[in-house]
């Protein structure tokens, strides 16, 4: 049995540029300091995914851990919008969708997110106050 965590740990491709915005939108909006980030290139990154057992072949953009139990793809990123403020939580109703419906559209925008929004060369580096945040 895996211990149970304070923190919602959020895997996410520290090399895209969605991903990075992503991040920062969700700091600015995590009011109740429920959450902790790492890229999934990272040494704590790769220690989770396989600890976890996820392909990255077919999941490389985010992924929540949360209690020990990882949630991936659209059940990941509704997760994660339930627990913020600024009505992102309103986003969780799309879960009324079917999973294969919501994830097909999750797959659509990861497959295009570096052609749509680019990609950086290395992950990015967390300013002083905020990497208490960072994994």
């Amino acid at each position: 049995m895996k211990k149970e965590t304070k923190h919602k740990i959020i895997l996410f491709d520290g090399v895209c540029n969605l991903c990075n915005s992503t991040i920062v939108r969700i700091i600015k909006n995590d009011n109740k300091d429920i959450f902790r980030f790492t890229p999934l290139q990272s040494a704590v990154g790769m220690v989770m995914i396989t600890e976890h057992g996820i392909d990255t072949s077919d999941t490389d953009s985010v992924i929540l851990i949360d209690n020990g139990k990882a949630y991936i793809k659209s059940t990941a990123a509704l997760r994660i919008a339930r627990k913020l403020s600024g009505g992102y939580s309103l986003l969780y109703g799309f879960m009324i969708f079917p999973k294969f419906i919501r994830d097909a559209v999750y797959n659509f925008i990861a497959k295009n997110r570096y052609k749509w929004f680019g990609k950086k060369e290395s992950c990015m580096i967390p300013t002083p106050e905020l990497k208490k945040k960072f994994l």
